[in-house]
């Protein structure tokens, strides 16, 4: 299949309320339109995990980023400036999503992926896209394809083909929560 016709599709399918399955700019994520209630209840149901336990998602912008979040702090942008690998940013103030991803203190932990495949499923998509591991809560991440268990893959509404072959090492971003008072935690 093309790398564009697998995009179409998984864009077609959240578009329709659905989740996937596809390759990042770290580890294999299970994915769905981040502003549908219901869809992102899916993804917890079938990680098994807390919804009080957030979940990151990924633009392809920081021209997205800013629709999702009332005033980012400069110094994110420094930081996803200067990240010399992938890096999450937990920011406060979260809008313009679904709320039950939204953490109970109004923050919601982003992405710009710079990643190919993930960048452009993003842009075509136009909103954030959901970006869990693709795993049962508690069990290791799915750092390529082969690596997904058959719940996860049957759990889905569509699997993406790129980058299946892959069998490399790949580790989940680094995440910084960075307060509206300047305060920034290192988490991972």
């Amino acid at each position: 299949m093309k790398t564009e016709d697998d995009i179409k599709k998984a864009v077609e399918v959240m578009r329709n309320g659905g989740i996937i399955l596809y390759p990042t700019d770290t580890i294999w994520g299970i994915g769905c339109d981040a502003t549908n209630r219901d869809a992102v209840e899916r993804i917890y149901k079938l990680k098994r995990r807390d919804d009080h336990k957030a979940m990151i998602c990924l633009v392809d912008s920081d021209a997205r980023l800013q629709r999702y979040v009332r005033n980012v702090p400069e110094v994110a942008w420094d930081l996803l400036e200067l990240a010399e690998k992938p890096t999450t940013v937990i920011l406060d103030n979260a809008v313009n999503l679904a709320d039950n991803l939204i953490a109970d203190d109004g923050s919601i932990a982003m992405r710009i992926t710079k990643e190919p495949f993930s960048k452009e499923l993003c842009y075509r998509f136009q909103k954030p896209i959901v970006s869990t591991s693709a795993n049962i809560s508690g069990e290791p991440a799915a750092q390529n394809y082969m690596d997904i268990s058959e719940e996860i893959l049957n759990g889905v509404d569509y699997v993406c083909w790129s980058r299946r072959q892959e069998h490399k090492p790949h580790n989940p971003s680094s995440i910084i929560k960075l307060s509206e008072n300047g305060e920034v935690k290192i988490i991972r």
